[in-house]
């Protein structure tokens, strides 16, 4: 600053703060608000987008799910990210019905979504499309498919579907099958191994699941499928003829079961 009253020179205040003060201010702000927003995802809840129909009818292409990322205990944040994650309470373990999203155990670069069916320790086998735990058939009731072919989609709508009401632990659910597939779905007898868990598809006739890859490891379970937060499909360049556009805001808010 000038000792000059005559003197028009810009002056420059030391108390305002530079561009590039302002600048790293800014850059801190926006990394501490990524980091914790991929802390939350990583920790509490995170959304994932269905793509396949493995799931239907429960979940359709284009659901848009949330997942609660601390069902099974409070992980340390971004633990999971490079290998098992680390808990600081719990864990709690899945229950029987439980539809879970998982780091797919053949490429964990890769997320899965399925139903926890068998837990560690039990016996599972399917006999003429019967699933049976520990010797017991899964109940599954046929029930009215009107208001599931309602939601279909497009791929699936050429197939001679039934659906039944399936009771899976303590959780009753849908469970979809083609009726004109003669390729037998059966297999013998197998134990899970202790801290895996047997997965299946609600679509029986079009999930690829343990029943062709394995089983699922505990510590590659992200968290489970709580809610519906959107629904859309929207056809993708070399999409199968037949697909449309769809919106379905009657499935928003739609808890998962």
């Amino acid at each position: 600053m000038s000792d000059n009253p005559g003197d028009t020179s810009e002056q420059v205040d030391a108390h305002k703060p530079t561009k590039m003060q302002k600048f790293k201010k800014e850059a801190k702000s926006i990394t501490f608000i990524i980091i914790a927003v991929l802390a939350f995802r990583s920790t509490f809840f995170e959304p994932f987008k269905i793509p396949s129909g493995s799931m239907i009818p429960t979940l359709l292409i284009g659901d848009f799910i949330l997942v609660n990322k601390f069902s099974y205990g409070f992980k340390v944040p971004f633990s999971d990210w490079f290998s098992d994650p680390v808990y600081i309470t719990g864990p709690e373990k899945p229950d029987r019905g439980d539809v879970v999203v998982f780091k797919y155990p053949n490429d964990t670069s890769l997320n899965y979504i399925k139903r926890v069916v068998g837990l560690p320790g039990d016996t599972v086998q399917m006999i003429n499309r019967v699933v049976y735990i520990n010797d017991q058939p899964i109940v599954a009731t046929p029930t009215e498919a009107k208001a599931f072919m309602e939601d279909m989609d497009e791929k699936y709508r050429v197939y001679n579907l039934e659906f039944f009401k399936t009771q899976t632990g303590k959780t009753e659910h849908i469970t979809q099958i083609d009726a004109d597939n003669y390729y037998s779905s059966d297999f013998s007898k197998i134990e899970v191994p202790m801290g895996h868990y047997f997965v299946m598809g609600d679509n029986r006739d079009f999930s690829a699941d343990s029943r062709s890859w394995g089983f699922v490891p505990f510590g590659h379970i992200k968290g489970k499928a709580v809610l519906i937060w959107f629904s859309t499909n929207i056809p993708f360049p070399g999409a199968d003829a037949g697909d449309v556009f769809t919106f379905r805001p009657w499935r928003i808010g739609n808890l998962i079961k």
